[in-house]
Order: C-alpha cells, then sequence, then structure tokens
C-alpha cells in the first residue's frame, strides 16, 4: 500500500510518500524558518499564503523522489489538526481535491498521534504498548498507547508548552527564532546549576505540567538583573532554565512508566531534537531498566512521512474521511474524525 501524506499545521509544508506504513521513498519539507525569523515567530496569515505557493511544488518533488506517479498512490492522508487554522485549510483542501481526483481513500490524521508515529518509522523493531513524551512547541503531554488505535492522556501541560516556553525565553535572551535549538547550543557554555528556577507540579503521582511560573521566573530575573544595572550571564540563564524544564520532563516520565508498568518509554515532537532531554531520558531508561526510542532529527519537527505512517494504520481499521472534513485547530489528542462530525 502506498500511502501518501500531507503536514501543513504551521510552518513546514510538508509531503511524503510510504510503502506498507514504516518504509519512506520520499519526505519533502519546505520550511518557512527564514521568512518568520524576521517577526521572532510565526505569522499565521504570512504561513498560510506561503503553504499555497509551496504545496504544489512540494508535491511534485515527493513523487518524483519516490519515482511514482499519481496513479500510483492508494490512500492519502492529511493533517487536519491540531494547528493555525489557515495553515492546515491549505493542506486539508489539497488532500481532499488529490482524493477525490485519484478516487482513493482519504485519511484524517491527528497531528499530535503522527509525532508519536514517527518513532515507528525511525525504529521497525518498535511496537506498542508503551508511554509516549510529546513535548512541542504547542503540546507538552504523556501518552499511554496500548495499541497503534489505542491512546490514553496521563496528563498535559496546564498553560505553556515546554517548546513555548523555550521559544519565549530564547527571545528575552535575544536568540532568532527558532529558540529551541538556540537555547541548546548556548546552554553548554553555562552553568546549570547557577540559577534556582522553580519547579512547578512535582508531587508523586501529579502526571501535569505547567511551565508558566518557570517562563514568569526567567522573566523575573532578567528584568530585575536590568533594573540593578547588573549584567547576566546568558549561558548561565539559558543551562539552568534548560535544565529545569528537563528535570520536570524525565521525572514525570519516568514517574508514568512505572505507574502503568510500561518497560517501554518514546519521546515525540519537536522537543525531542533537544541533544540534553535526549541525553538525560537515555540515562535514567537505562538505570530503570526501560527501552528508549525517539525520532530522527528530521522526523522530530513537522513533517508528512509522520502524518501518512499514522493514517497507514488508521486505514488498516477501516477510519476514512469524507468530503466534509474541515481543520480542527484546537483538535485533542483523544479526538477523532468521527467525533467531530
Amino acid at each position: 500500500m502506498i500511502t501518501l501524506g500531507i503536514e501543513s499545521s504551521c510552518d513546514e509544508t510538508s509531503v511524503a510518500i510510504i510503502e506498507d506504513g514504516r518504509k519512506i521513498l520520499a519526505n519533502v519539507i519546505a520550511t518557512q524558518i527564514p521568512i518568520h525569523q524576521k517577526f521572532g515567530g510565526v505569522v499565521p496569515e504570512i504561513a498560510s499564503r506561503k503553504h499555497i505557493i509551496n504545496i504544489m511544488p512540494v508535491l511534485d518533488e515527493a513523487l518524483d523522489k519516490a519515482q511514482l506517479k499519481l496513479k500510483d498512490i492508494g490512500q492519502i492522508a492529511v493533517a487536519y489538526g491540531p494547528g493555525l487554522v489557515g495553515a492546515l485549510l491549505v493542506g486539508v483542501s489539497a488532500a481532499k481535491a488529490l482524493a477525490f481526483s485519484l478516487g482513493v481513500p482519504l485519511l484524517a490524521v491527528n497531528h499530535l498521534e503522527g509525532h508519536i508515529f514517527a518513532n515507528f518509522l525511525s525504529h521497525r523493531q518498535l511496537e506498542p504498548p508503551f508511554v509516549s513524551l510529546v513535548v512541542s512547541g504547542g503540546h507538552t503531554a504523556l501518552v499511554d498507547m496500548k495499541g497503534y488505535n489505542s491512546f490514553s492522556m496521563i496528563g498535559q501541560t496546564r498553560d505553556d508548552a515546554a517548546g513555548e516556553a523555550f521559544d519565549k525565553v530564547a527571545r528575552l535572551l535575544g536568540l532568532p527564532y527558532p529558540g529551541g535549538p538556540q537555547i541548546d547550543k548556548l546552554a553548554r557554555q553555562g552553568n546549570p546549576e547557577a540559577i534556582d528556577f522553580p519547579r512547578a507540579l512535582m508531587k508523586d503521582n501529579n502526571y501535569e505540567f505547567s511551565f508558566s511560573g518557570l517562563k514568569s521566573a526567567v522573566i523575573n530575573y532578567i528584568h530585575n538583573a536590568g533594573q540593578k544595572n547588573i549584567s547576566i550571564n546568558k549561558a548561565d540563564v539559558a543551562a539552568s532554565f534548560q535544565k529545569t524544564v528537563i528535570d520536570i520532563l524525565v521525572c514525570k516520565t519516568i514517574m508514568a512508566a512505572r505507574s502503568t508498568g510500561m518497560k517501554t518509554i518514546v519521546l515525540a515532537g519537536g522537543v525531542a531534537a533537544n541533544s540534553q532531554l535526549e541525553e538525560r531520558l537515555t540515562e535514567k531508561c537505562r538505570q530503570n531498566d526501560i527501552d528508549f526510542y525517539f525520532p530522527s532529527k528530521i522526523l522530530c519537527t513537522d513533517n508528512a512521512a509522520m502524518i501518512a505512517c499514522r493514517g497507514y494504520y488508521q486505514a488498516l481499521t477501516g477510519k476514512f474521511a469524507d468530503m466534509n472534513l474541515n481543520a480542527v485547530p484546537y483538535l485533542e489528542l483523544n479526538d477523532s474524525y468521527a467525533d467531530d462530525q
């Protein structure tokens, strides 16, 4: 089965083609980072317009790389939420047009589920069940995945996502967008024990996250130093902030695995590319005799291969969408296309 995936939830226009669920034939990603850097973050209207410009050239390039024609495609999978509504609509419209014109099934994929499925593309031996930490610019959640189509939320953020906190702290430090990789790089030059930032919701058996207070603490630290004309060590701020976030993520993830009895942990989402997070989880999982998996760097960020992979396993259950499919910007992890009709 040849599945074509489309991803346009934020500022990457991506089309991928995979074979039998796990073999990537093509995964083309057109990023808009240089465009949005001048604004310090993604401008939704600009992102939507660039998706319209990019979608057909990216589709043509994916078909060329896979050495296939449109007639070879067996089904179309598209991310329909969560994300920026205008950006999502470009991908959904393209997917519906392709499915209709080719006479092939359409699959509506939850973008967050797609991030988890990126691991199946990086690790052919990986199978459920496992606990997944999904951590990105818009979401931070712990998910109990008992099967390919069985998800239950263990805990999620009450306010800011970890990736959002990274971007905002990076902006305070004068670092370019996207902030996550910049903080990761700068933190290696600093002392992670230099500043004691607060850790919220750290009681036993609490699987919820909150990064708003941490973000405010960093803002106050920088502003207070400025009012007193005290210079700050940006590397120390970055290292201390990053260590605090990672301590919270790792602690709760290991705790969730223990409480569910899972012996496998899977990392997913854009922040999965953070080198310190990967190193700390690898270490803690080894200490607790837990298998640990994370995607390759290119599959951590938004991409269509993960959408196609998720769509393939949805198709095995007969969960297809119709031409009434619409973008759902605030889609939750446990929501489904059928529930939205």
